[in-house]
């Protein structure tokens, strides 16, 4: 069975910044119009005011300070607090596809492979902005022949990704395997719920995986195992589908957008993360102790933070478990590897770490690699 290696990773990031306190002004200054529009209301005891949101609430809550978004300007307009994302003709190149194909191309230069050398593309993410055709066949007409499909498995999309992308090279179905996350968060988001209007940013990942005997790239990552797990759960859930127009009176509710009971995906997923890496470093014959770095899901500090002390049985250092989600948030599948694209050159041949993501489902997904 070849061995697999990720020689190369990619990201995009889009060019429009949102910090803390914009996103908190755009917030504020909505719920101070609705408070003054249902003045009467409240004054009456009929109606709840809206509460404010901060800067302080947000970093506290997250960790998040900054976040990156195909397009602020909507974003921060108290009149509409969603993104203006125009819609392409069809003979134009889709959003997701446009980000994907910039990501993409920085996997390929890290790897020193041309785009007619991938075979398979696979573009896993938490949404797709079409049903069909797929994104990922899409991004193979610019980039190359084999075949592509999409896949949806939520915030632990790329490791699932990942996963099937090592399947596919170890049972000869493809050589080289491109694996993109174009995630466009902010377009799922209700900018007006204070819980979670902070949690997301835009970003596109790409990782290549290819047959280790065939890399040029020499100081990949050897990929020593990956372990996935799903378990149903409501607590992280978003229900806009084609069916919707199939009762309107669900139109433009809150859930059609994400929804989340936070403090219970804390409570049960966090103790299950650290469980399901420590099995499957076990099931390699490793330990906690053997990793040099984790590439932890970017969503909240405070899961991240509990994960690497439960796990490692002492504070993390903070380069043992770096973080990015101050400056782009939530970029769901993208976050770990957006971690892992940024903190892993520094690690010296022989170094292990575990790329682990964490998220709606609820699903899990960790992959064990080793610096060549």
């Amino acid at each position: 069975m070849p061995e697999v290696v990720i020689s190369g990773t990619g990201l995009y990031t889009p060019p429009g910044a949102i910090s803390n306190d914009e996103l908190v002004n755009a917030f504020n200054a909505w719920v101070d119009r609705e408070n003054e529009k249902n003045k009467e209301a409240i004054a009456a005891g009929e109606l709840e005011p809206l509460a404010r949101s901060s800067s302080d609430f947000i970093e506290k809550a997250s960790g998040i300070v900054n976040r990156y978004v195909v397009n602020r300007e909507g974003v921060l307009d108290p009149q509409s607090m969603v993104p203006r994302i125009p819609e392409r003709s069809n003979e134009d190149i889709s959003v997701q596809c446009e980000m994907a194909l910039h990501a993409a191309r920085g996997a390929l230069a890290q790897a020193r492979v041309g785009p007619s050398g991938v075979d398979m593309i696979i573009v896993a993410c938490s949404n797709m902005q079409r049903p069909y055709p797929a994104i990922a066949v899409e991004i193979q007409q610019f980039l190359s022949g084999g075949y592509g499909y999409d896949m949806n498995v939520a915030c632990s999309s790329a490791t699932f990704g990942i996963q099937a992308g090592v399947d596919a090279i170890r049972s000869g179905s493809a050589k080289r395997v491109l694996m993109v996350n174009p995630e466009i968060c902010s377009g799922h988001l209700n900018f007006r719920d204070r819980d979670s209007h902070f949690i997301f940013g835009d970003a596109c990942t790409a990782v290549l995986l290819e047959r280790e005997d065939i890399a040029r790239r020499k100081d990949g990552y050897r990929v020593l195992g990956c372990h996935l797990w799903t378990q149903f759960s409501n607590n992280i859930r978003n229900n806009f589908g084609f069916l919707n127009r199939a009762d309107e009176t669900g139109v433009g509710k809150p859930d059609k957008l994400f929804v989340q009971n936070g403090r219970k995906v804390f409570k049960e997923v966090c103790p299950q993360v650290v469980k399901h890496i420590s099995d499957h470093l076990e099931s390699l014959a490793l330990t906690p102790s053997d990793l040099s770095r984790l590439w932890l899901h970017q969503a909240n500090l405070n899961m991240n933070q509990l994960v690497a002390r439960k796990l490692l049985g002492r504070e993390p250092e903070p380069r043992e478990a770096p973080v990015i989600l101050n400056e782009y948030a939530n970029t769901s599948s993208a976050g770990s590897i957006i971690a892992f694209h940024k903190h892993s050159l520094d690690l010296k041949a022989g170094d292990k770490g575990v790329i682990c993501s964490f998220g709606a489902g609820y699903s899990i997904g960790s992959v064990v690699v080793e610096k060549q």
